[in-house]
């Protein structure tokens, strides 16, 4: 396993875009860090960090949602990575090489779980560092509460870069790949607002939306910004009540899970049937 991880981490560096994008990726992972510098244009100009964002055990749940946009960043690369081993046929060369298509196939779904494990450490590491600075709480048991977000942070990327690494092998074009992601996420909205205009209500729509491969990815991390203290209190005082269940559910999981397996099984059936 390590020699496949080395092969395609070679090729990687070895590609300038990809070596671009990757360290764009984990840059723009480290900048979550200057909304804390962010403030408000009214009012005493209070910085976003002090109004309880980076608070122990919120940040678990902020942080692994806003951090979750730029997965597109890896979403390219490995479509690119896909995209480049038939342009350049670096496919062919390494089944002569004795590569099997099956050790091809696992080769890339390690390096899926590598982008989702380092991806996954490094939010971690970051909002530790960011909530140990502005957290109104340092309990070891409130710090350490709450990690199924981080959890859910990493099954989400592993299950959207096996869709990626699927359709990087279904149509072989990186373009035409990222194109059809937009249009399956078009799809998905175009069929929710039909199937609640003229089938179900609201609650029986979203129970059937969540099997779809994009949506269940979203719904394993619910928006955090009306968890916010602040958010709650403002609404309390207006005579609103939010009561929202933001927790990660088991079967939330396994839903992405299953659709990850069908991810990888399709992407290596393709590659096994096709003549190469």
């Amino acid at each position: 396993m390590i020699r496949l991880l080395q092969i395609e981490f070679i090729k990687l560096w070895n590609n300038r875009a990809s070596k671009v994008l990757i360290i764009s990726y984990f840059v723009l992972l480290t900048s979550i860090a200057l909304i804390s510098v962010i403030k408000f244009p009214f009012g005493a100009n209070v910085r976003l960090a002090e109004i309880g964002i980076f608070n122990f055990p919120y940040i678990w749940h902020f942080n692994t949602f806003i951090t979750a946009f730029f997965k597109l960043f890896l979403a390219i690369v490995i479509v690119s990575m896909m995209a480049n081993e038939y342009s350049n046929k670096t496919i062919k060369q390494n089944l002569i090489d004795g590569l099997s298509k099956k050790e091809f196939i696992l080769s890339k779904f390690l390096t899926v779980l590598s982008f989702a494990l380092i991806s996954t450490v490094f939010v971690f590491v970051v909002s530790l560092i960011l909530g140990l600075i502005y957290s109104d709480y340092n309990e070891l048991s409130i710090i350490f509460s709450d990690l199924e977000f981080v959890f859910a942070f990493f099954i989400k990327l592993v299950g959207f870069f096996s869709f990626c690494l699927f359709l990087g092998i279904l149509v072989k074009r990186s373009a035409f790949a990222l194109g059809f992601l937009v249009l399956w996420q078009i799809f998905e909205l175009v069929f929710r607002g039909l199937v609640r205009w003229k089938l179900f209500d609201g609650d029986t729509t979203e129970i059937l939306m969540s099997f779809f491969p994009l949506q269940a990815m979203f719904n394993l991390i619910k928006e955090p910004i009306t968890r916010l203290e602040a958010v709650q209190t403002v609404a309390n005082q207006v005579g609103e009540q939010i009561n929202l269940n933001y927790h990660v559910h088991w079967y939330e999981i396994l839903i992405v899970l299953v659709w990850t397996a069908i991810f990888i099984y399709s992407s290596y059936a393709l590659l096994k049937k096709r003549d190469l």
